[in-house]
């Protein structure tokens, strides 16, 4: 978090992370668009439209002292563009994991979380992280206790869950409520802040 006194502004960074198209463009947008922001995300991207290195876009909120400005990232989940990812992760203040719900890859979504474990190794316990069970519309989907259960869930801080489907934006704004619910603790529970349009 950069705090700068003068001109009364705290920014800080929440990154959307997970495994290879478990919907972290998508929910990115779906949270811009919801702010009425849809063009303002910026992503570097393939000719197949898939995220090459990330996507990012601002969001202000303010109260009657200061302004909060809220730089928001997803990563690439395409392995090829590995080394692209710590570098979108740092100096971040919270992370919004977004799992892929259905069984067939329950596998990729472990390794994903572990890589996460390895980045930030004893720091992740504390740092604020929101799990978005994302496609909760689809069929086959896995048990979110067994992946809470895998990755040790109870040992964390600063953890909570959500269920999105980000393809129609349902708990999308949720799960960035929560993250900054996490990242503020008092001033967000205590309606402090407000968003500017």
């Amino acid at each position: 978090m950069i705090i700068d006194h003068l001109d009364r502004v705290l920014a800080l960074k929440v990154v959307y992370y997970g495994p290879a198209l478990s919907g972290k463009t998508t929910s990115l947008k779906a949270l811009f668009n919801h702010f009425g922001k849809k063009d303002k995300v910026f992503s570097i991207e393939s000719t197949r439209k898939r995220t090459l290195f990330f996507d990012y876009g601002t969001v202000l909120f303010q109260n009657e002292l200061w302004k909060i400005k809220v730089h928001i990232y997803s990563t690439t989940g395409q392995d090829f563009y590995l080394v692209t990812r710590p570098i979108t992760l740092r100096a971040v203040d919270g992370i919004i994991f977004v799992a892929d719900s259905r069984k067939i890859v329950f596998d990729r979504n472990l390794i994903s979380w572990n890589e996460l474990e390895k980045y930030f190794q004893d720091s992740l316990l504390s740092l604020p992280k929101i799990i978005a069970f994302n496609k909760q519309d689809l069929p086959e989907k896995f048990n979110p206790e067994v992946f809470l259960d895998e990755i040790g869930y109870k040992n964390y801080e600063n953890i909570d869950t959500e269920y999105t489907i980000a393809i129609n934006s349902e708990g999308i704004l949720a799960s960035f409520e929560n993250i900054l619910r996490l990242i503020f603790k008092d001033y967000y529970e205590n309606q402090l802040i407000s968003a500017i349009s």
